[in-house]
């Protein structure tokens, strides 16, 4: 039977996020061992390059609704047990961490409003939290910007996880609407940037809604083969 996160954390000693040892939300060593996506980026996916460049091989060629995106850490290591705490196991209390982090890295995008990927809808029930709802409200005082749930799931795709690269994009295409007003400039969080299918269907729907402007902000990035990742 499974406890629910709120009442795991009052039976349950807190537990490092990273590492699960007794202690804080995330050890001191877990969170050096963290890994920033460092400069040289690509300008308009985020990824780490050996060199800057305006489009590299991973977004070039394809049409991205997004003027850009963003990662706070590289999904790896300590990030990866961090993310699956919060994401899969439901923990609470790790949205100020995750919060922090992507602030320590990231300069707020200039926009209107801040919103977030829906969840699909059966795995939000079994999680008890949308973990990009949570980090867009963690990020909403301190980056002065108002959250707007402006997107709903039109349908529900098969999971990401395991997919090919194009069959990815295919499975979500036309996951969202957004289906009210929306600002001319937006701030698009998610949990994770992976093959960056998800926030560009995303951004898609908000573009095709009114939006001029959607700029992508994640807590990690997936580090695809081959791609330089700069340690600093």
């Amino acid at each position: 039977m499974r406890i629910a996160p709120d009442v795991a954390s009052l039976l349950l000693p807190q537990r490092c996020a990273g590492c699960r040892l007794e202690g804080e939300v995330l050890c001191a060593r877990c969170r050096a061992a963290l890994v920033p996506v460092a400069p040289p980026l690509c300008a308009r996916c985020g990824a780490p390059t050996s060199v800057a460049v305006g489009r590299c091989r991973e977004c070039a060629g394809r049409r991205l609704a997004f003027a850009s995106a963003r990662a706070a850490v590289v999904y790896r290591g300590p990030a990866v047990a961090f993310v699956r705490e919060w994401k899969e196991a439901g923990r609470r209390g790790l949205d100020a961490l995750a919060a922090e982090l992507v602030r320590s890295r990231l300069a707020a995008p200039e926009a209107d409003a801040i919103s977030f990927v829906p969840a699909v809808r059966d795995r939000a029930l079994w999680r008890g939290h949308n973990p990009a709802e949570r980090l867009a409200r963690a990020l909403s005082p301190p980056w002065l910007l108002p959250v707007a749930p402006l997107l709903v799931r039109a349908s529900s795709p098969r999971r990401q996880r395991g997919l090919p690269l194009g069959e990815r994009r295919r499975n979500v295409a036309r996951a969202f609407v957004a289906p009210g007003p929306v600002p001319r400039r937006v701030v698009l969080v998610d949990d994770v940037y992976t093959s960056g299918a998800t926030v560009a269907a995303a951004a898609s729907a908000l573009r095709a809604a009114g939006a001029r402007r959607v700029d992508v902000v994640t807590l990690a990035r997936a580090p695809r083969q081959g791609e330089w990742v700069a340690v600093r």
